[in-house]
């Protein structure tokens, strides 16, 4: 092999590592649990449709994670991050009582 050949297959295997270093760290973000600590502080549900009417009335049901301010996600995202609950995901059908609605 010469000299030539190896940098290029270095430089591949260097590129290749990090991209899949860079892919591992998106997926390894989790889901937050409803049972987490803050989660259960705010009233975090995965689903907006259970959201404990009684406990939160000023809920709506056109509120969700989704279209919420905090959502760091895309719009057609399942999920999404949010800064309530660092290094953790929640669903865009999800709902909290931190709900903010995105500026228009």
């Amino acid at each position: 092999m010469s000299n030539s050949n190896r940098r290029t297959f270095m430089m591949q295997v260097v590129v290749a590592g990090g991209a899949l270093a860079a892919a591992s760290q998106v997926v390894a973000a989790e889901m937050v649990a409803e049972s987490d600590a803050q989660a259960t502080a705010l009233g975090y549900k995965a689903d907006a449709t259970k959201v404990d009417a009684k406990k939160y009335p000023a809920h709506k049901a056109t509120q969700m994670c989704g279209n919420c301010a905090l959502f760091q996600g895309k719009a057609a995202d399942a999920a999404g991050g949010c800064p309530l609950f660092a290094g953790k995901q929640v669903s865009s059908k999800g709902w909290c009582s931190a709900y903010a609605p995105k500026a228009a």
